[in-house]
């Protein structure tokens, strides 16, 4: 069944909230306003890589997973009010980016790899299961990780990046240049190693607020204090790891061909933005032919950042989302 709602925060006709959910909401709201710069992590070795991991709460497991260019910082406003509100809150540091390893061939950043990590971590924690919540990249890790281990994954959550019956979510470099270089050129520009880098290199404060604030809806939701952690992860890491997924796309195509329309049986949220002009919402439009028990909230005044645009209508969706399935279950 797929169900669309309005905006979060003014409940439409079907969403029917319960007490224990406005007052958990109501409960978190103020927290994530003084949430800590300077966020302690932990970390595991997962699947031949270390991670680096903010892990915060207890209940039921919720593994949030970040996209390019970001951190599990940009979970910052999430982790602690869902571990508020009574679950387990787990982000991480992709492989390649901030704490986490940062392997020094291509190749180790096929999604088979960054998928492997995201189980790999149920692992080292000893979890059974866990909600997968992604962004971006992350979407793509949680949508492949539902198809290639749905023994893992409890319910699936995702900001911006719709599932249509392939869980590679980029497609090939040849399809990009010859019908999607309009909206997806800039990967084609990422393919060469050592020239975007090298850009970012030159002048790093310029690159990346050019691309936090290209398609944000407000160039102002990053304060200086939460972009100079970005910078200063970006400076000291580099951005050879954060570029490898995409320069995997061919590969990750080949390796999830077999998958193809297969279906996500697990309860599903997607959210949309409706200023992101990289992945609009109409692209989320006929998902519950692949996603049969789908949940879409739009999420009003965001472009692409949306759990950093906009925390509070994202907070309250994923709690709404967690409190309403398990009480269905």
């Amino acid at each position: 069944m797929s169900r669309q709602n309005g905006e979060v925060g003014t409940p439409s006709r079907s969403l029917c909230w319960d007490r224990r959910t406005r007052a958990s909401i109501a409960g978190v709201r103020e927290t994530w306003k003084g949430y800590a710069r300077s966020m302690d992590r932990t970390i595991h070795a997962v699947n031949g890589v270390e991670l680096s991991v903010l892990d915060e709460g207890s209940g039921d497991p919720i593994v949030f997973i970040h996209g390019f260019p970001e951190l599990a910082y940009s979970w910052r406003n999430q982790v602690p009010a869902i571990a508020a509100a009574g679950y387990r809150a787990l982000a991480y540091d992709q492989r390649g980016y901030g704490g986490s390893t940062k392997p020094d061939r291509v190749e180790a950043y096929g999604l088979m790899d960054l998928v492997g990590d995201a189980v790999g971590l149920l692992d080292a924690l000893g979890l059974d299961r866990a909600t997968f919540v992604g962004h971006d990249w992350g979407s793509i890790v949680a949508w492949t990780a539902a198809v290639m281990h749905p023994d893992r994954v409890e319910r699936v959550v995702s900001l911006n990046v719709p599932y249509r019956g392939w869980c590679a979510g980029f497609p090939t470099t040849e399809v990009i240049r010859d019908q999607l270089a309009d909206r997806f050129g800039y990967v084609l520009g990422f393919q060469e190693i050592g020239a975007t880098e090298a850009a970012f290199e030159s002048d790093p404060d310029v690159w990346l607020r050019a691309v936090y604030h290209g398609i944000a809806a407000d160039s102002g939701f990053l304060t200086d204090a939460e972009f100079s952690v970005y910078r200063d992860a970006f400076v000291a890491g580099g951005l050879f790891g954060p570029l490898g997924p995409y320069r995997n796309i061919d590969a990750n195509a080949a390796a999830t061909s077999h998958a193809a329309n297969t279906a996500i049986t697990q309860p599903t949220l997607m959210m949309t933005a409706d200023r992101d002009p990289i992945l609009p919402p109409q692209l989320s439009e006929g998902m519950d032919r692949w996603v049969p028990d789908v949940d879409v909230v739009a999420i009003k005044h965001s472009g692409h950042w949306t759990q950093q645009e906009q925390p509070r209508q994202v907070n309250d969706a994923i709690i709404h989302f967690l409190r309403k399935e398990a009480s269905e279950r």
